[in-house]
């Protein structure tokens, strides 16, 4: 994900098949619901965005359509940030299994829904196996990637030094190997700061449900190893973060980049000069970060990786002394390019306080060593603030971690364990509440202010955030508010999309991703998690005025159709966790 501006240029001429396409899109349903279904368990609600006076609705068994449940309609509830109202189906005491339809006199008849048990098995799949397809310097193979097959591109073993990046053992134009990695969002270059939380996140996914990620498998490659494929995935990544560090002083380079973005075109015909550029304290403490995580996951897994544990650690720790010793080195690219002939016109990526940086590395290292030095730097940032986590601002990662490790931490540690989750607990019924009265009864949308850039990826950390919350409390509410986030993204919303690519009866067909534009193929590749809404609309293209309704199915909607892989973990996590939980409950 980049900078909206940056697209701008690159866009104009480019004879992209969505402009004409857009008409033929599937209209909006007038009952919009959850496309993937609902688990009889919990929550379970559909939405009627057009004014309607009838007060009861009805759920109809198919095929017979026999009347099995009826209800009433809540009031309309007004957004309060446009002309949109809503009322609500709640159907959550009818809890058997089966294929539905909803209906409402005067109102066309939903699409056809299911409620079961496994409703999110196939896009917890799905999500996931969407970072092998973005693999760089990788050949995809067809056995594996089926149509979506593809020549290896950016190999990136020879990349050159900028003179940003230029240190004692490194003189400008040498060449290093940076190979591997994910591509980072709808563009073909890798940026560690983005990289650092959606490779912790899957990390994540792993410690908090290892028995279920042990039987979950993938069609990835893979050796037949016992290693869970989030792990597999995970590793592709790591291993190319780890190769960003600068192994004669320990600090990290912010990116490997494109001078500019490469065009609308394949990787292997994607052919510019690639660098590494300029080291910074937002992307050291990133490593230190997941390296840490890392650590304390692969040292389960020495016959499988052999060394990797050892080499996080030691990468981890040598982070964090670069980043003592430069606590302040800010990635500002404008002013590189003031500095540079070589200017860097890709996604900045610029993040100027870091103080949620050292809160999330010092937490890492702490749960991973137990040495005191990253408790004192952990307990000097308590009274810090959070947040819902995005690239640039980390912090609260570092508290689900602690909350997470809470039983292996040293005794001395252990009293701020109740702190972490009494602030935790804030943001969560401060979000239990929005999912109760807002006007979509999902947790994402009672805010204008939700729908910024990559929307769809704060409703997944919402949900993230109360599934923590959940799993320390066991409380329904905060499992109930979590699971209508993913309502939300598969199809409860204004748009009436399924924002998943490949999920669904309406999903994107034309997102802003290269590889799903170049390769010639109807279908975009699937299990891509779009951004969702965007009021700021930064693209410049025609959007409806209602903030909820700012979402184009356009490639030339880089505001609102990209796709990111911090999009995507959240994602991973959500859909595999509330697999994993459902699970358990029976």
């Amino acid at each position: 994900m980049v900078n909206g501006r940056l697209y701008r240029l690159l866009l104009i001429g480019f004879a992209l098949a969505a402009s004409t396409l857009n008409a033929q899109q599937m209209a909006t349903p007038k009952i919009v619901l959850n496309q993937s279904g609902y688990y009889p368990s919990l929550v379970k609600s559909a939405l009627i965005i057009n004014p309607v006076s009838e007060s009861r609705f009805e759920l109809l068994s198919m095929p017979s359509r026999k009347a099995v449940y009826s209800g009433v309609l809540s009031d309309p509830k007004i957004t309060g940030y446009s002309k949109i109202t809503t009322r609500i189906a709640d159907f959550s005491a009818f809890d058997q299994p089966g294929q539905y339809i909803l209906h409402v006199d005067g109102v066309p008849e939903s699409p056809v829904f299911k409620i079961a048990n496994g409703v999110y098995h196939d896009l917890a799949a799905t999500a996931l196996k969407a970072f092998y397809y973005q693999r760089a310097s990788s050949a995809l193979d067809v056995n594996y990637a089926g149509k979506w097959y593809r020549a290896a591109g950016h190999p990136d073993t020879s990349v050159y030094i900028h003179p940003s990046a230029v240190s004692k053992n490194r003189k400008v134009d040498s060449k290093i190997n940076v190979s591997g990695g994910w591509y980072d969002a709808g563009d073909y270059n890798k940026y560690v700061v983005n990289s650092g939380i959606s490779t912790s996140t899957l990390l994540s996914a792993y410690e908090d449900f290892p028995d279920y990620f042990m039987g979950q498998e993938e069609h990835i490659p893979h050796a037949k190893n016992k290693v869970p494929d989030v792990l597999t995935e995970a590793v592709y990544n790591l291993r190319w973060m780890l190769k960003m560090q600068d192994p004669g002083d320990g600090g990290v380079y912010h990116k490997c980049t494109n001078l500019d973005f490469d065009g609308m075109v394949m990787p292997d015909q994607a052919l510019a000069k690639r660098y590494v550029v300029a080291k910074g304290t937002a992307a050291t403490l990133n490593l230190a970060a997941v390296a840490a995580q890392a650590y304390r996951i692969f040292k389960r897994f020495p016959e499988q990786y052999p060394g990797l544990a050892d080499s996080c650690l030691a990468a981890s720790k040598n982070a964090w002394l670069w980043s003592l010793n430069n606590p302040n080195v800010v990635y500002d690219q404008d002013l590189l390019n003031k500095t540079s002939e070589l200017k860097v016109t890709t996604g900045a990526y610029g993040d100027k306080d870091f103080e949620d940086e050292w809160i999330w590395a010092a937490a890492e290292l702490l749960a991973s060593t137990g040495e005191q030095p990253f408790y004192d730097a952990f307990f000097a940032r308590l009274n810090a603030p959070i947040s819902l986590p995005s690239w640039s601002n980390v912090g609260i990662l570092g508290y689900y971690t602690l909350i997470r490790c809470g039983g292996q931490l040293p005794e001395s540690s252990k009293s701020i364990i109740s702190i972490l989750k009494k602030k935790i607990l804030k943001l969560a019924d401060r979000y239990v509440d929005a999912f109760t009265t807002g006007p979509y009864h999902t947790v994402i949308g009672a805010s204008l202010y939700d729908f910024a850039w990559g929307s769809n990826s704060s409703a997944m950390n919402q949900s993230i955030l109360l599934i923590n919350a959940y799993l320390f409390t066991k409380n329904n509410a905060y499992l109930n508010a979590a699971v209508s986030n993913l309502d939300y993204v598969l199809g409860k919303n204004a748009t009436g999309y399924a924002f998943v690519t490949g999920i669904g009866f309406k999903s994107p067909m034309h997102p802003h991703h290269r590889l799903s534009v170049a390769d010639g193929i109807v279908e975009p590749v699937p299990g891509l998690l779009v951004g969702g809404p965007n009021r700021e609309k930064q693209d410049g293209l025609k959007y409806d005025p209602e903030p909820e309704l700012s979402y184009l199915d356009d490639a030339n909607s880089y505001a609102s159709n990209e796709i990111a892989i911090n999009w995507n973990a959240p994602l991973v996590y959500v859909a595999n966790a509330m697999e994993c939980i459902e699970k358990g409950k029976k």
